[in-house]
């Protein structure tokens, strides 16, 4: 049985139940193919890993790393549970809590090997997606993006490094001291499945 939270509505799960099927034309789970189907996703230069997060055994809360084959709908709600804001009357601490589970999500997005870092190989990739594919650069200029980046991440984590220091990349905790000044709630968002903004989007 399914029971709406804070986060997520009964008449927010009606629409996503309704989605669901629609993506998955009527059936009880929700493969691969379904997602990538998606025609707004198409052109995404982050495609692979939003298909990914929904099959990640780390976002479906099982205590394990790898990916499965198909979701059904609790675990498709699961996954879009960290798409919304966080209720208006929580703890500070609640609070804080959830920006940690985001964070954790986008986190596991790039940690494409699940070894709990993001080593300078997927950074470089992630910018390769986000830049290279959309046109606007050439591939080696992304690549000196990513590695100029990975240093100041570095100089920012662990603090000065020898010009001949290697390093192995970035923990969650490196990843939330980074981006602690990151807007989540009005920056995750799920346009891609043509949802109702005012029902999915974060920041409503």
């Amino acid at each position: 049985m399914i029971i709406a939270t804070p986060r997520v509505s009964l008449e927010q799960i009606g629409n996503l139940n309704k989605r669901f099927r629609q993506l998955n034309k009527n059936q009880e789970t929700l493969s691969r193919q379904d997602l990538a189907s998606i025609p707004a996703l198409d052109n995404n230069p982050l495609r692979a890993q939003i298909i990914n997060a929904f099959f990640d055994k780390r976002n479906l809360h099982q205590n394990e790393t790898g990916t499965v084959k198909v979701i059904g709908f609790e675990e498709f709600l699961m996954v879009m549970s960290h798409f919304r804001p966080a209720a208006m009357h929580i703890t500070e601490e609640e609070r804080e809590k959830l920006r940690r589970e985001k964070l954790r999500f986008l986190f596991n997005m790039h940690d494409t090997d699940s070894d709990g870092t993001i080593t300078l190989e997927e950074y470089r990739r992630a910018v390769d997606e986000l830049l290279s594919k959309a046109g606007t650069i050439g591939q080696e200029t992304a690549k000196a993006i990513a590695d100029a980046a990975m240093l100041e991440v570095a100089s920012t984590t662990r603090g000065k490094m020898e010009p001949d220091e290697f390093y192995e990349g970035i923990t969650f905790e490196n990843f939330l001291q980074i981006l602690k000044t990151f807007d989540i709630e009005t920056r995750m968002h799920v346009r891609f499945l043509n949802m109702d903004t005012a029902t999915m989007r974060c920041g409503k």
